[in-house]
């Protein structure tokens, strides 16, 4: 059972909050952080690698983060920070998969339930470049087309979808199914069949040549089927996420206005002595400045253009650096004012540049 000390520890993970993190840990320094959550059973140190938020990574390793902790399918967090590298490249190797080989080199052979090691995924690259030097092997076309799918549907999850894992702000259903749930099932419904199929032809082969021409338009019929409910699922994969995209931005808009309200409005903020960078009402904290722009704009119809620029001139208004120093500079904290002062001018001259390009 999560406590809600540990709650807190994972919601910080989450949303990337390495100060936060740290002043929790520091002031609970009792605090247990190998504990498991949600349906697949990962650590905080698992979501910090799936995150590829190396700073929270090397903080909970300070805090006695157990390498060898497993989620439900058996990975370490070094199984994770290596799938992430034979993705990403050198850079995450560098920030994830290299401290945790420091912290506890043992973690490089221990297998998952599949019986993979972390050390079997880094060799895993060397391996298949060396196969490409030789000539390819023939490959099924069906098989090919199978698993061309299922990486279509991964990088669609990861590109489109995933990047909005660490908004906690929709509510999560440990009970759904997961894409890797979904992917595991269907293939594994997929070579069931062949395998009972296999079995089936082995049973009947005295007889084959009588029924082949009957078999094969079986077959052909079944896998047709089988193309069929894959695409529909995929379609109705990509659809549910682009909803729950939108539901994402929808909301992250509507905390800004409402920070927003509740920062600049005079009456409420009357009772707040100093503002710190995170006290600010940014669109997007960890965002670059079009990031922030694309959230502030958010549903604005840009073909209508009187629309647009209605909705651009307030918000050039509310954040003009003069405008923003005479409501805000004498509450700022000293240590955060440069930085502060610096990221709105940045994002008023976006917003300055945006309205120029409507002239043109």
């Amino acid at each position: 059972m999560v406590s809600q000390r540990q709650d807190r520890v994972w919601r910080y993970v989450e949303e990337g909050s390495l100060l936060k993190l740290k002043s929790y840990l520091r002031k609970h320094c009792d605090l247990d952080v190998n504990f498991s959550r949600g349906r697949k059973q990962r650590s905080p140190l698992h979501l910090a690698c799936s995150l590829g938020d190396d700073a929270v990574l090397r903080l909970l390793l300070k805090h006695r983060a157990d390498v060898l902790q497993r989620d439900r399918r058996g990975d370490t967090a070094l199984h994770i920070a290596a799938n992430r590298a034979l993705k990403h490249g050198k850079t995450v190797y560098d920030d994830l998969v290299v401290p945790l080989k420091k912290s506890c080199p043992e973690a490089l052979n221990a297998p998952n339930r599949a019986g993979v090691t972390p050390q079997d995924l880094l060799n895993w690259l060397k391996h298949t470049k060396t196969a490409d030097m030789s000539c390819p092997p023939k490959v099924d076309p069906e098989k090919e087309w199978m698993e061309k799918l299922f990486d279509e549907c991964e990088d669609e999850f990861f590109e489109t979808f995933g990047a909005y894992d660490a908004d906690n702000h929709l509510p999560v259903d440990d009970d759904e199914e997961d894409f890797g749930d979904w992917a595991d099932r269907i293939r594994r419904e997929y070579f069931d069949k062949k395998h009972a199929e296999a079995q089936r032809l082995a049973r009947s082969s005295s007889s084959w040549k009588k029924g082949s021409r009957k078999q094969k338009g079986e077959e052909e019929e079944s896998h047709e089927k089988l193309h069929q409910r894959l695409q529909k699922e995929h379609e109705e994969y990509l659809a549910r996420a682009a909803r729950k995209e939108e539901e994402t931005r929808q909301g992250k808009k509507r905390r800004y206005e409402e920070r927003c309200a509740s920062t600049f409005n005079s009456a409420s903020a009357s009772g707040i002595t100093t503002l710190s960078y995170s006290d600010i009402p940014w669109p997007a904290s960890r965002g670059t400045v079009q990031e922030m722009v694309d959230v502030m704009l958010h549903g604005v119809d840009r073909k209508d253009v009187a629309a647009f620029r209605k909705a651009l001139r307030k918000q050039q208004t509310l954040w003009h650096p003069d405008k923003f120093a005479q409501r805000c500079e004498a509450r700022l904290d000293e240590k955060d004012k440069r930085r502060i002062l610096d990221t709105v001018t940045a994002l008023s001259q976006e917003l300055n540049r945006l309205a120029q390009s409507l002239r043109t």
